[in-house]
């Protein structure tokens, strides 16, 4: 009996169904709300919120992560009432490691007014990939995590390859990551593009991350490893989100770092393609 038998015969069948999934052993599951990361259309949101939110649901996504195009100093009640119309919300936010440093508060308040209930930190600038730097800010990142978790709030770190390429004395940074921060507090947002392009097995990481995944960014690969919209590349979605039952990820954010103008052709073809995936 294998692992996914044993979850399924030990109340498997209900952690599955509580997952953001239409399933059953009977038939192939599908992804119920396909979200999108905003930072993919970073350029048009920047120049207008308001009309970039009513394209990205008028192709069909009900859900947005926030990220990038200067939202930060935006009017959060004015984007919380345009997403009411729509019909949108907002899980998750991204923000940036010096604002939790220096202005976690606010950024608290920034979450709650867009409706979303985990932060997720995006990046780590170039200071900080050396084993002294990261594990200094590793005591800090598992202070965020705990600090939002009293305020009723969840925090997740998004990865680039660099976590798994740099390795100072031959221990990875993501490895260094996993042993430091206390899953109570930090769980992950996993780039499926970024840690296939850093030479990671997405399977074998999901399966190590088991019930620590928050959610997962999907952007495909091309031959040449550079990034296009999913279903134009070869990353075999269907093949890692079987396995989602064990990895426990509630939301499903399409992005594209580098996204060809004009932009919404590309988030179409990503909607379009994981909305008809089945696995």
């Amino acid at each position: 009996m294998n692992r996914r038998s044993l979850m399924l015969g030990a109340g498997g069948l209900a952690a599955l169904a509580s997952q953001p999934l239409l399933s059953s052993l009977a038939s192939a599951a599908q992804i119920k709300k396909v979200g999108l990361q905003l930072y993919t259309v970073r350029e048009l949101f920047a120049a207008d919120p308001v009309a970039t939110l009513e394209s990205v649901a008028r192709i069909g996504y009900r859900e947005v992560e926030y990220g990038g195009g200067g939202y930060d100093a935006m009017d959060h009640t004015l984007l919380r009432k345009t997403m009411d119309r729509l019909g949108l919300t907002s899980p998750s936010i991204h923000v940036g490691y010096d604002a939790l440093l220096n202005t976690f508060d606010e950024s608290v308040a920034m979450a709650r007014t867009l409706g979303a209930d985990t932060i997720v930190l995006p990046y780590m600038v170039d200071k900080y990939r050396n084993a002294e730097a990261w594990e200094a800010a590793l005591v800090n990142i598992n202070r965020f995590g705990e600090k939002l978790k009293a305020a009723g709030l969840g925090f997740a770190y998004h990865n680039h390859d660099f976590e798994f390429t740099v390795k100072p004395d031959g221990v990875s940074l993501y490895e260094r990551m996993l042993k430091a921060c206390n899953p109570a507090f930090v769980r992950f947002e996993l780039d499926i593009y970024w840690a296939v392009h850093a030479g990671e097995d997405p399977l074998a990481l999901i399966r190590r991350l088991a019930g620590r995944i928050y959610a997962y960014h999907v952007k495909d690969m091309r031959a040449d490893r550079s990034m296009t919209a999913v279903g134009a590349g070869t990353i075999d979605f269907a093949g890692i989100f079987k396995l989602n039952g064990l990895a426990g990820a509630r939301h499903f954010y399409v992005e594209n770092d580098q996204a060809p103008a004009p932009f919404l052709p590309d988030i179409t073809k990503s909607f379009q393609t994981l909305s008809a995936l089945r696995f």
